[in-house]
């Protein structure tokens, strides 16, 4: 069975965290969404509240798993028996940090590799500090994510 883990601050998820999702869904036989803890990212909403948001958009989805590490994520996904880490990629910067992150992957564990999507147009300019922007300036931002974030912010 081919898993792979695809980490993320998911703060929240968006429309094109699914995208992706759904392809690596292609690909692998399972694929773990792994919330992962960053103390130097200041969220809106916390680890179980981005967990609960995430379980309920990929509830119709077959073969995922939701769950969360405030540790490296190398080490959870060789725990989890990963032969991958699944990344999106939207832009040039977003190269540009994914690869930096992939050569210090690798160096600390050649076995676990990374496999990257390139973002649908529709969603390349699509991030979860846009979305928390957008949210707070009053913008409708129901078409740029899934409903359990549009419930979620109203429960804030």
């Amino acid at each position: 069975m081919k898993i792979a883990v695809y980490p993320g601050s998911f703060d929240p998820i968006t429309n094109g965290h699914l995208d992706i999702l759904k392809r690596a869904l292609a690909v692998f036989d399972k694929v773990i969404v792994l919330v992962a803890y960053n103390k130097d990212k200041k969220c809106v909403f916390s680890v179980n509240e981005r967990i609960e948001m995430i379980k309920d958009a990929v509830k119709e989805l077959k073969n995922v798993e939701v769950d969360s590490t405030d540790g490296l994520t190398l080490a959870y996904a060789k725990k989890a028996k990963a032969c991958c880490l699944v990344r999106g990629l939207r832009a040039v910067t977003d190269f540009e940090y994914e690869f930096k992150m992939a050569e210090a992957n690798h160096y600390i564990d050649k076995s676990i590799e990374e496999v990257f999507f390139m973002s649908n147009s529709e969603y390349s300019f699509i991030s979860s500090s846009m979305v928390n922007e957008l949210h707070l300036s009053g913008v409708k931002i129901d078409s740029l994510v899934p409903a359990s974030v549009i419930k979620a912010y109203k429960n804030k």
